[in-house]
This record gives C-alpha cells, sequence and structure tokens, in this order.
C-alpha cells in the first residue's frame, strides 16, 4: 500500500500535520500566556493547556511515531521496551487533549448557563486542579497499553517491535480494558460534549428570548446589548471548539461502534479487508487533525489573538530590517 496513492497520501500527510501543527501551538502557548487576548485567565489555562497536549500529540504520535516509523523504520524507538513506553505515551497525550476539550466544554457550560456556581467553578484554581487531575488520569489509564505488547522478534537478543500479545483478545480481563479504553476515549467525551453543547444553545436560546422581551418594554434605550456582546466571543470559540471536535471525531467513532458493536472484522478469510483498514486510517488521519486545528480557530475568531499574531510575526521581520540598517 505504501506505493499506492493512498500510501504517499498516509506518508505526505504526517509531515504536514507537523509542519503545520507545531508552530501553530507554539505560537499559542506564547501569545496567549500574556493575557493581552481579552479572554479570561481560566479559559486562556485551558486553551494553552489543550495547546501544549495538542504540540505532545503530534510530537509522540506524528513526529516520532508516523513520520519516524515511515522513513526510519529501524531506529532505536523500534525496541520493544522504548515501543511500549511510546505507545502508552501517545495515548496519554491524546487522552489529556480530549478530555481537556471536555473540561473546557463543561467549565463554560457551567460559566453561561449556571450562575450560582459559576463564581465557585470558574477560578483558576479550580482549572489547575482539573487540568492535574486530566493529565493524572490519562497517564494512569494508559499506563496499562505498556504490558499489552510482546517483542515482534529479536535480533541479537535485542527484542525489536510492538506486537499485541495473543491474551488480550482472550483474557476476560484485557477484553473489558478494551472496552473501557474505547468507551471513555472517543464515545464518553462525544457524547458529553454533543450534551453539554445541546443544553448551552437551550440556555442560550431561552435567555436571548427572555432579554429581548426585557428591553422591548424598556423605552429610549439602545438595542445594543453589551451583555450578549460580551458573551459572543467566548460562545463562538466553544462552539468551534467543540464543533471542530465532534467533527474530526466521528469517522473513530463510527469505526469503534463498526468493529465493537457490529463485528465487522479486518480479515475476510484469509484476505485482508483493506477498505475498513482505510476508513479506520482516516479515521486516525483527522483524529490527528484535531491536535493542529484550534490555533487556526482561535484566529479566525477572536481579533485579538490575530493582533498579537501579526505583531509576533513582525517582530522578528524588524530586528532583521534593523539589523541592515547598521
Amino acid at each position: 500500500m505504501h506505493g499506492s496513492p493512498k500510501g504517499l497520501v498516509f506518508a505526505l500527510y504526517s509531515p504536514a500535520i507537523a509542519t503545520i501543527g507545531v508552530p501553530a501551538n507554539v505560537a499559542v502557548i506564547v501569545i496567549l500566556p500574556r493575557g493581552r487576548c481579552g479572554l479570561s485567565r481560566c479559559i486562556t489555562r485551558y486553551l494553552v493547556a489543550m495547546a501544549v497536549m495538542d504540540l505532545l500529540v503530534i510530537f509522540t504520535a506524528v513526529i516520532l511515531n508516523r513520520i519516524v516509523g515511515i522513513y526510519f523504520p529501524f531506529s532505536f524507538l523500534s525496541i520493544t521496551p522504548i515501543c511500549r513506553f511510546h505507545v502508552a505515551l501517545i495515548y496519554a497525550a491524546i487522552d489529556c487533549s480530549v478530555w481537556l476539550t471536555v473540561a473546557f466544554t463543561f467549565d463554560r457550560f457551567v460559566a453561561i448557563c449556571c450562575q450560582k456556581e459559576k463564581a465557585q467553578y470558574c477560578t483558576e484554581k479550580t482549572v489547575a486542579v482539573v487540568i492535574s487531575t486530566v493529565c493524572s488520569m490519562s497517564c494512569l489509564k494508559n499506563t496499562f497499553l505498556y504490558f499489552i505488547y510482546e517483542p515482534l522478534y529479536t535480533v541479537n537478543n535485542i527484542p525489536w517491535f510492538c506486537s499485541i500479545r495473543k491474551t488480550f483478545y482472550t483474557s476476560p480481563a484485557w477484553v473489558a480494558y478494551d472496552w473501557m479504553f474505547h468507551i471513555l476515549t472517543p464515545c464518553l467525551p462525544f457524547i458529553l460534549i454533543l450534551l453539554l453543547n445541546a443544553l448551552t444553545i437551550k440556555y442560550i436560546l431561552a435567555a436571548s428570548r427572555a432579554r429581548r422581551r426585557l428591553r422591548a418594554n424598556s423605552n429610549g434605550e439602545n438595542p445594543h446589548d453589551p451583555e450578549m456582546q460580551k458573551r459572543r466571543n467566548s460562545i463562538v470559540l466553544l462552539f468551534c471548539i467543540s464543533g471542530s471536535f465532534i467533527m474530526l471525531n466521528v469517522l473513530l467513532l463510527r469505526t469503534f461502534i463498526s468493529v465493537q458493536i457490529g463485528s465487522v472484522s479486518y480479515f475476510s478469510g484469509s484476505t485482508v479487508n483493506e477498505s475498513n483498514i482505510i476508513l479506520e486510517e482516516y479515521g486516525y488521519m483527522l483524529h490527528l487533525l484535531s491536535s493542529c486545528i484550534n490555533p487556526f480557530i482561535y484566529a479566525g475568531t477572536q481579533s485579538k489573538f490575530r493582533e498579537e499574531l501579526k505583531n509576533g510575526m513582525k517582530y522578528p521581520l524588524s530586528l532583521i530590517v534593523k539589523l541592515f540598517q547598521f
């Protein structure tokens, strides 16, 4: 398949993701903590944490796994103990990124829909606790991945590559872990984000109707509603981030449902069902794309972020101009 057009697409896709995603997420990590984008500290902390995790996903899953695996297949990363650790690290980073998106969606749900709880929950201390908990639980969950692999073969007493143990498919404990693994990511996050967004939209529509009625009864006032304008940026940002997550993970969710629940097999007799494998690969490709899409959402929805980005791009050019002036 590597010599086919599909194989060429897969081979070129990962370098493209790395080329775009690394500088984009680094820009977010540098710009947002400066606090000049008009976002609250809670939102900023979540977005920076998400950018850090997305950068880690690109580094582990795209650069070290996909790119190195394709172009340097016999590097030291292919030694079994390192390969095991690398797989666990990849999925821990992916889980952190996914569940931080859920945590951000829940934080905005509370901030928009639960005014009484907002003062207690939407604080920097709570955000720090949530981020730490998400990262710790993601690492704990994926630690078990280290133990499901064995060497594919051994050369000169050195174990190479990672092959899933046969007991993984037959042991009730491992089967239960596999179900739990896929339910926690991406099934449950997908459902939670859909539910939270639906509740948020319902609240916004009801609140908008109520505010329009109140302002209609007020004579001589400016029809411009500053309160709704203040919320608009946060709401647009929320829906863009969660919406992109849903769109880029729906194919991966469909693959899980068809394989785990629909009993769709990758093998038909002695032949490989290539269409199912390619569909799953496309699902992972879209999933990896989600690790570099958020910076473009910020640039598209936040004017102050665009200004900071432009200033950051102008700075090295101004330094070069000054050097040539001397």
